[in-house]
């Protein structure tokens, strides 16, 4: 895509409500097993998955038990894919007080999804979710920060399947995802529109880079994320992080033939995440995406969408 051919987005309102004077930050996993990522999708049809050894009920219940005992409640985007084949691990996660939102059914892109196969997808998703879970699903994450400038129109899709926040977008320039020039911090497209909370990035030299966990996580020394993460809160935001539960798992299976950018990508000091993150989550403050933001579901059983 050109820049040229890019359409113009609708008015952005930044929300500067969600900024505070010691912000508390949120924290966010992608429930996904390791060969559900997107780098893989050349290398693992997603119809060999139930083929696969599953590795993610495991390592997501060792983060649930680091989160109990750092005292810190989170978000679990999940998988409508892995609900269905692990509902046990969806209910565990909401009788310990996390958030539980969707990733979507199978971590398809949206750029690769027309509208229709998109809503579709949605619907099944948080359908799923929710009669598995007994609880309202309020927060929808793409795979992959894959809503771009041309599929802005999935906004719309998930407020109106009834989704009251979105963490779909990263304001950055990246080979797989990116809106350059998007608002760093929770905004809208139009006053009645979808909350929309990137992912956290950080300003140097001009140049807007990703600080809020991922590959970047793995890659930079920790002191960069602690130095990144409270500039970030020095502006008076909080942060939003993320990781996957394949992220704390060294030993598990390797994909062959994935090329060496992919493979540099994606195992990249795994050995180092869990301790990281332990450090991550003594120095700064964590809570679930929906009452760090102030999202609430309907109480009167319309379809507004509720911020505190």
């Amino acid at each position: 895509m050109t820049d040229s051919a890019a359409p113009t987005p609708r008015p952005i309102h930044v929300h500067e409500r969600y900024s505070s004077v010691a912000p508390v930050n949120a924290m966010t996993v992608d429930v996904e097993d390791y060969f559900q990522v997107s780098a893989f999708e050349r290398y693992v049809a997603a119809d060999s998955w139930d083929s696969m050894p599953r590795r993610v009920r495991a390592n997501t219940e060792r983060l649930l038990l680091l989160f109990e005992e750092k005292g810190v409640k989170a978000t679990f985007f999940m998988l409508g894919w892995v609900a269905q084949r692990e509902p046990g691990l969806v209910r565990d996660i909401v009788a310990a007080g996390h958030e539980l939102a969707s990733h979507g059914w199978s971590h398809q892109r949206v750029i690769n999804q027309q509208p229709d196969a998109f809503r579709e997808d949605v619907r099944r998703t948080r359908g799923t979710l929710e009669e598995i879970s007994n609880t309202p699903v309020l927060g929808y994450r793409a795979a992959s920060y894959s809503v771009s400038l041309d599929t802005l129109w999935a906004l719309d899709i998930l407020l109106e399947e009834g989704h009251r926040y979105s963490s779909s977008i990263c304001p950055i320039r990246h080979d797989h995802y990116g809106i350059p020039g998007f608002p760093r911090f929770a905004f809208c497209l139009s006053d009645d529109g979808i909350l929309e909370i990137p992912v956290t990035t950080t300003v140097l030299g001009g140049r807007t880079v990703p600080c809020g966990g991922g590959g970047w996580f793995r890659l930079a020394p920790y002191s960069f994320s602690r130095w990144a993460l409270r500039r970030v809160n020095a502006e008076g935001q909080p942060a939003v992080f993320y990781l996957h539960p394949w992220e704390i798992d060294p030993r598990q299976p390797r994909i062959p033939g994935v090329d060496s950018r992919t493979r540099f990508r994606h195992y990249l000091n795994l050995a180092r995440t869990e301790k990281r993150l332990a450090r991550l989550l003594d120095d700064f403050s964590w809570d679930r995406m929906d009452r760090i933001f102030g999202v609430t579901a309907a109480q009167d059983g319309g379809d507004a969408v509720r911020y505190a």
